[in-house]
């Protein structure tokens, strides 16, 4: 059977933003290594003393396209970066570029965004809500459009618990339109002042100006053949192109990296609460077969009167809890440790009331006295100011380790069904069937691969090996050395 997502794609001419983002980087490859398109614009933003070219010429050396320029050597001659920046006006997209985008493109996949969740408001504004109504002016001027792709996130609307595939306004104290309003009207320093009072009940900056971009989509894409794709936490690659693959730490591997290094040892997380990650490489799948929809029904989505929404999210039939992932972790934490641990890697789930306590034992206090000793050292300190950085992220990140999130996933598991048989083979989203056993097997190897630039090699493995069981021996030895210090303090003389 035919693939008619590559059959879409082919001789197409793309226009990438948030190409040099981590599941930019995931869609590119999906997209040269797997598709016959004519070529990729990636809008990238220049950095003082590096030409936008240079900044895509090192992607040659990065392992996300190791298998792509062994099949392709010539693959990544067709991306062509476009100078430009979301937080400047027109994007920053000079006006012989932009002539060109307006003539050539085809396809429009809008991944570009801020994703930090305590972003200053003025700055997340700009980049994630003006920069998307900027991108949809520019779409409707592509004389050649057929299909416009927006990112957005699955937890755009979590001030609900059970989220489906539509637009939720009734959520926003004030809409798009007076919201962006304001930033042209007031300073930076005004927007930012008035964050609590804007976000309402959304628990911070960026899930609030997630539904505001979607807010954007809603009100001004018109009759653009448009849909908006909700990815959950987005974590290594299962499989495509390599087993993995990551670049960045965010959310959950935070937890499993700083684990892993004997450097968070408790969590402020409920057990029993259901967490909710996808695959990068899932999402970069799902992104095209997204694209390749809504550029063969765009009569359909004109008539529908608002662009369809497709969530990808673990499935009901498959999910996993917050405890069962803090187990895996310890467990490949032993399978296959570190060779620069600080300590034994060990994790606690601690209840909000007790956790500031367990954190100044097993945290601040051991941060101290490590700090300590590098001071004594001639060394620089660092484990303290570490320590307020993971505390900070810990209590960000409250309100999604604590709460269960439902996701509706009805149009995505309709999509799922449309693509063709062979098409699900190459571009797989099905995450009914995710072995999570498996995934997390090669997650946790990629991790250490990948972020701790440890070798997966045997020699790299068995000196880790050595340094826990060592470090095993000094953890229960200085606990049992504790708890008699405290029973001989507590029994009377």
């Amino acid at each position: 059977m035919d693939s008619g997502i590559q059959e879409f794609f082919k001789n197409k001419t793309i226009f990438l933003t948030g190409g040099s983002g981590y599941l930019g980087k995931v869609v590119t490859e999906n997209l040269l290594r797997t598709t016959d398109v004519k070529r990729i614009y990636s809008l990238i933003r220049p950095k003082r003393g590096v030409s936008i070219e240079e900044r895509t010429s090192v992607w040659e050396t990065e392992p996300i396209f190791k298998v792509l320029l062994k099949a392709k050597p010539q693959a990544l001659k067709r991306i062509f970066p476009i100078a430009g920046d979301c937080l400047e006006p027109d994007l920053g997209i000079s006006e012989s570029d932009r002539k060109l985008l307006v003539s050539e493109v085809q396809v429009v996949i809008h991944g570009a965004a801020t994703v930090r969740f305590d972003e200053a408001l003025h700055l997340s504004l700009a980049i994630n809500v003006r920069a998307t109504r900027l991108m949809l002016q520019l779409a409707k001027q592509m004389t050649q459009l057929v299909s416009f792709v927006h990112v957005s996130t699955a937890y755009s609307n979590c001030v609900v618990t059970e989220i489906n595939e539509r637009f939720y306004p009734e959520h926003l104290k004030d809409n798009s339109d007076k919201i962006l309003a304001l930033g042209e009207l007031l300073s930076s320093e005004t927007i930012d002042s008035m964050t609590t009072s804007l976000i309402g009940s959304f628990p911070n900056t960026y899930t609030y100006i997630k539904a505001l971009a979607e807010d954007v989509i809603r009100r001004e894409a018109g009759d653009l053949p448009l849909c908006v794709f909700r990815p959950a936490i987005i974590m290594p690659t299962y499989k495509d192109p390599v087993v993995g693959w990551t670049e960045n730490l965010y959310g959950p591997q935070t937890l499993i990296f700083g684990t892993a290094r004997g450097v968070v040892r408790v969590v402020m997380v409920d057990p029993k609460v259901i967490i909710s990650m996808v695959p990068a490489d899932f999402c970069g799948n799902a992104v095209l077969a997204c694209a390749w929809h809504a550029g063969g029904n765009s009569r359909e989505l004109a008539e529908a009167g608002e662009p369809p929404i497709y969530t990808l999210a673990s499935s009901k039939e498959n999910q996993m809890s917050i405890g069962t992932f803090v187990h895996s972790i310890y467990a490949h934490c032993s399978r296959i440790p570190l060779t620069k641990m600080l300590w034994y890697p060990f994790i606690l789930c601690i209840p909000p009331f007790l956790f500031p306590l367990a954190a100044f034992f097993y945290h601040t206090l051991p941060g101290y006295f490590f700090d300590a000793l590098l001071l004594l050292m001639g060394r620089k300190p660092f484990l303290t100011k570490l320590y307020r950085k993971i505390h900070k992220n810990i209590a960000i990140l409250g309100p999604f380790t604590r709460t269960t999130f439902n996701f509706g996933m009805e149009n995505t598991t309709g999509l799922l069904h449309a693509i063709s048989k062979r098409d699900r083979s190459i571009y797989d989203f099905d995450m009914d069937r995710l072995d999570w056993v498996e995934y997390f097997y090669g997650a946790t190897d990629g991790l250490r691969e990948y972020m701790g630039k440890e070798p997966p090699t045997e020699e790299s493995v068995a000196k880790a090996v050595k340094l826990m069981k060592r470090l095993k021996i000094l953890h229960y030895g200085f606990t049992v050395t504790l708890v008699s210090v405290a029973m001989y303090g507590l029994v009377p003389l």
